[in-house]
């Protein structure tokens, strides 16, 4: 009896072990991409500035050239500048100066919003900021399962996860994920230029490029 038991509960310790394939408890999914799908989350840019009646130091000059930059690079819509409620007019002057700060740094003056926010103290800090995107990296190797279960021919619970978080780690504009960019307009009149050559049989590359390939296929030859 007690080899009985002894044999018995080795059989349900390797069933354990075993009874868990590959791929997990979750429905397989068609590939590794659709496991790992990259995915975005909301976040925001934001720098509050101190209210001085004297303006803009050189140090929040410093940092509205810096915040309109990464405005630029991320393709937000919105540059939202945050002014404390109240009759504070060093307040609304601050506000003013921050705008026009901001449309000599480059932004356009339809991007930039001005509004109130509810503030304990009328000489509270004016917040400049616009709405981020963050690429969601996920985390691999939180759970493992029986890599030797493979019957099923499927990928294993952490198949590509490793290659889907070094991607979103990578991407420079997080915002591609959502949706690609908008195309560049083309070169009509470039265009134009080559096709009219190619009717006249005329050759179409550009002349520098035409000269360069002569001089390496000469001295190719030699």
């Amino acid at each position: 009896m007690i080899r009985s038991l002894i044999v018995a509960s080795g059989a349900l310790i390797l069933t354990g072990c075993a009874g868990l394939p590959a791929e997990g408890q979750d429905p397989t999914p068609l590939n590794p991409a659709s496991r790992f799908s990259l995915q975005v989350e909301p976040g925001i840019e934001r720098v509050a500035l101190a209210v001085h009646d004297t303006g803009l130091s050189a140090n929040q000059t410093r940092a509205l050239q810096d915040i309109a930059g990464r405005f630029h690079a991320e393709g937000a819509p919105v540059l939202r500048i945050e002014a404390p409620s109240g009759d504070d007019p060093a307040a609304s002057e601050m506000a003013s100066r921050i705008k026009g700060a901001l449309e000599a740094s480059g932004v356009s003056s339809y991007q930039v919003q001005v509004v109130t926010y509810v503030a304990p103290d009328p000489r509270a800090p004016v917040l400049v900021g616009f709405d981020s995107v963050r690429a969601v990296v996920p985390q691999c190797g939180t759970h493992w399962t029986n890599l030797t279960r493979t019957g099923s021919n499927a990928g294993y619970g952490n198949f590509g996860c490793a290659v889907n978080a070094n991607l979103a780690a990578q991407i420079a504009n997080p915002r591609d994920i959502v949706q690609p960019r908008a195309m560049t307009p083309v070169d009509a009149g470039r265009r134009a230029v080559v096709f009219d050559h190619y009717r006249q049989g005329a050759p179409t590359a550009a002349e520098r490029e035409a000269l360069l390939t002569q001089a390496q296929v000469s001295s190719a030859v030699n």
